[in-house]
């Protein structure tokens, strides 16, 4: 589902651009049993006034029931990349 799901979003506007990474090898607790597999972290960048969509069309897509959706705020990087993201992350409503 890695690959469908980084081309959406990004083809919907609601993020700029999209990495993956992995996989990595993960244990976790999932349905009370001990597990453990390979997981990929697909990394969007979007723009904040966007975030609130692309969370949802990412659990949408994803096929697990709670996919790990989380923010890492970026406290500094140069002001042309931060327009590209709010100019290219920006599906209209």
């Amino acid at each position: 589902m890695r690959e469908p799901l980084r081309g959406a979003v990004v083809a919907d506007r609601l993020a700029a651009g999209a990495e993956i990474s992995g996989p990595a090898a993960s244990v976790f607790w999932h349905l009370g049993e001990l597990g453990e597999g390979k997981e990929w972290r697909v990394t969007l960048r979007t723009a904040a006034a966007v975030r609130d969509r692309l969370a949802a069309r990412v659990a949408e897509l994803h096929p697990w029931d709670c996919p790990e959706v989380t923010a890492t705020p970026v406290e500094w990087c140069i002001d042309s990349y931060v327009e590209w993201i709010e100019q290219t992350a920006a599906a209209p409503e």
